[in-house]
């Protein structure tokens, strides 16, 4: 069963938020699916999908199908037209998934009347069917999305794959090994996200949380601490602060976690009480998760790059002294030349591959003995074991040709060279890595860093401006547009009037008038005139994070013929 959350429409009721189930596909079907765009969009995307209806304090709200639509202008048109027709509340559109959510006045509207609005804006429409309502229990399961290191085939992802369900609480578990991303549905309340983080590290691989679906917690850059004093001064102002329920500061990474009431506190509240009760001594900006992957991800690359360097730097005087060497009579005289029971060739190669094998190839040996702890291998098992065998069998030749004075061939080489190709093959696993993750970091850099808050009284006149993060942007904030700048947010323009280019969602390069009520996107470009925008989607409901999730879900989606592959060559 997939169970869904709806949100309260209307009113001012505070009953907690109704809970209805569908019928769904198994747990290995759902990892194909595409998460669903609409905030308010709650089932699958089959044909047996139903209307759902909630009348709550005399609004009633329904599910249309809508045909023959194309791009994002045709989904904009739709919703224009739903929100133009007298007693419709609220309208959104999904447009991967054909089907409009309307809210309305029943007394004032009817299915009907929705229905032509759509037809006349030149679509066919089609009221979904009343399922019979269920009465489920809540099911509070988080989405959470890690960054698994040190996978190197199909089989490690199917051993962190297995190691994941058979954890209690885990819903749903899918690994992708292109992005070193893993995506987890578990139940807070059986299984923390460092459970899940301490099951991936004790199979022998790198695990940490990116982010997650909580709305209640928050990361932070903190500037400005510099001493143990400063951090026993950040924990007191975060004491005093109501509803904040747990929180945690970084010293390496210079980063504060913090668990929080939203009903209590706000984001942005959160920063401001904290900048304001240090007197500015404290500066707190919320950190992006994709940003945080960008640079570990480069890290990573440059790591690869060291390794590999200083092992081609070590490889290419053996690998002179073995092929090059012997033809040259003066350096092969000085590689003869005996220095104790070995030549000196023998001494310098044995050093230098030393230092190879066990230096900069250590992370072999490492990863090699957590995997075979697990009982899985992988290919750190077999770089392991096949340098180690040309190691040692060359050692050995050594020692019996000093103690029986036969000299047996070595192949010193043979172990240095193999360690430096396979080191070239993870730095190019690592950039191709980095070149798949360039499609979401383009999609990230879209979106403005900072927007312009108008600040109100309370009678709601316009007091002040104030520029703050743009991921502290709230439903319901009032926001200053400038010409030339992007739309920090979804909203409705509610002052002034320009044209917008919104090529980035549409593909359109004429630019669109919006003027009073009309919607804009976040991301798009301001070209004119300044406008005033009422944000009505901030995080994962704004358009361009979905059309960021929709990026995560085909990078991590697996075709069929890909998971049967998968499976027959897994030991």
């Amino acid at each position: 069963m997939r169970d869904l959350q709806l949100t309260q429409v209307a009113g001012t009721r505070k009953s907690p938020p109704a809970m209805i189930s569908s019928g769904g596909e198994d747990a290995d079907d759902m990892k194909e699916d595409v998460r669903l765009l609409d905030s308010y969009e709650s089932l699958g995307d089959n044909d047996n999908s139903h209307r759902i209806v909630i009348e709550e304090d005399g609004f009633k709200r329904i599910q249309v199908r809508v045909t023959g639509m194309t791009c994002a202008a045709c989904s904009n048109s739709v919703e224009s037209a739903l929100k133009s027709v007298d007693g419709v509340f609220r309208a959104s559109v999904a447009l991967l998934q054909n089907k409009a959510d309307v809210v309305f006045d029943p007394a004032l509207v009817k299915d009907d009347d929705i229905k032509n609005a759509i037809e006349d804006a030149g679509f066919e429409a089609e009221i979904l069917s009343e399922p019979i309502k269920l009465k489920t229990k809540p099911n509070g399961t988080l989405l959470g999305q890690f960054t698994i290191g040190g996978m190197t085939c199909a089989a490690c992802v199917n051993s962190v794959e297995g190691i994941l369900r058979d954890l209690p609480g885990v819903k749903r578990a899918v690994v992708a090994l292109a992005t070193s991303l893993g995506e987890v549905e578990y139940d807070p309340i059986v299984i923390s996200k460092d459970d899940i983080v301490n099951a991936i590290e004790d199979a022998g691989f790198d695990a940490s949380l990116v982010q997650s679906s909580q709305h209640d917690k928050i990361v932070l850059g903190v500037a400005g601490i510099f001493s143990e004093v400063d951090v026993q001064l950040l924990e007191g102002i975060l004491s005093m602060l109501k509803g904040v329920r747990q929180f945690r500061y970084h010293w390496i990474s210079s980063e504060l976690e913090v668990l929080f009431d939203p009903e209590v506190l706000g984001s942005r509240s959160l920063v401001d009480g904290v900048e304001g009760g240090s007197n500015g001594k404290f500066k707190l900006h919320p950190i992006n998760p994709y940003s945080r992957m960008t640079s570990k991800d480069v890290g990573e690359t440059s790591v690869m790059f060291r390794l590999f360097l200083s092992s081609l730097f070590l490889s290419i005087p053996i690998f002179f002294m073995r092929v090059i060497c012997p033809y040259v009579p003066l350096l092969s005289s000085l590689l003869l030349w005996r220095c104790g029971p070995f030549q000196m060739g023998d001494w310098l190669k044995w050093a230098l591959v030393s230092v190879v094998q066990f230096v900069i190839g250590k992370r072999f040996y490492v990863a090699a003995g957590r995997a075979l702890r697990n009982g899985s291998t992988n290919m750190d098992v077999l770089v392991a074991l096949g340098t180690s065998a040309s190691y040692f069998y060359s050692v050995c030749a050594l020692l019996y040709g000093a103690v029986t004075g036969f000299q047996s061939p070595t192949y010193f080489e043979t172990s240095s060279m193999l360690i430096t190709f396979v080191l070239l093959g993870k730095y190019l696993e690592c950039l191709a890595k980095g070149k798949t993750s360039d499609a979401i970091k383009k999609l990230v850099e879209l979106a403005p860093a900072t927007a312009l808050l108008v600040v109100k009284d309370k009678g709601g006149r316009c007091i002040g401006e104030r520029e703050i993060d743009s991921l502290l942007i709230q439903p319901s904030d009032t926001l200053k547009v400038l010409p030339g700048t992007k739309v920090p947010a979804d909203g409705v323009v509610v002052w002034g009037s320009s044209y917008i280019n919104e090529s980035m969602v549409t593909g359109e390069s004429v630019p669109v008038l919006k003027e009073v009520s009309s919607s804009v996107i976040g991301g798009t470009m301001n070209l004119h005139g300044a406008l005033h925008i009422k944000a009505t989607k901030v995080g994962s409901d704004a358009v361009l994070s979905q059309i960021i999730s929709l990026v995560e879900t085909a990078q991590m989606s697996k075709a069929p013929i890909q998971k049967f592959a998968d499976y027959v060559s897994t030991p």
